[in-house]
């Protein structure tokens, strides 16, 4: 049987400052990001011994 999930801690502080501007300022992924993340998706695909999608 599966162990019940820890509740996740609160972030307070500093933290919670760094975290919430982080989220009000989003950025998009640059073109060249989202193709690096494509590769490197791609490589450990072709090399998975399992299925991938």
């Amino acid at each position: 049987m599966a162990r019940p999930i820890a509740e996740t801690p609160i972030i307070t502080g500093e933290d919670a400052r760094r975290f919430e501007e982080a989220m009000e300022n989003l950025q998009p992924a640059s073109e060249e990001r989202k193709r690096e993340i494509r590769e490197s998706y791609e490589l450990f695909k072709s090399r998975a011994t399992f299925p991938m999608p």
